[in-house]
């Protein structure tokens, strides 16, 4: 159980590192998504499952208007993916 903990704690913070590192909304979105993922999964091995559902639904509905919005602002043909040598500098940094 604490090895499913430990990995579920280094998701959450490569959920994080995935939304910091990237500037294109697409890819940020797959990482908020991955981060509120394994973050609920996080609160259900803690034993509370209501409040993960609670917090999962709330925060992938407030997390999909943003990220329609800003998928409308900035509507780039080619956006930057986690292969390019500037979004692996951001996230070294």
């Amino acid at each position: 159980m604490a090895y499913f903990v430990l990995l579920l704690g280094m998701g959450f913070v490569l959920g994080g590192l995935a939304v910091a590192s990237n500037p294109s909304p697409y890819y940020g979105a797959v990482g908020l998504v991955l981060g509120s993922v394994v973050g609920c999964g996080w609160l259900v091995s803690l034993g509370v499952p209501f409040v993960a559902l609670v917090l999962f639904m709330v925060y992938l509905g407030g997390m999909l208007v943003v990220f329609v919005y800003s998928v409308c602002l900035a509507a780039d043909p080619f956006p930057e993916t986690w292969g390019d040598w500037r979004v692996l500098g951001y996230g070294a940094g």
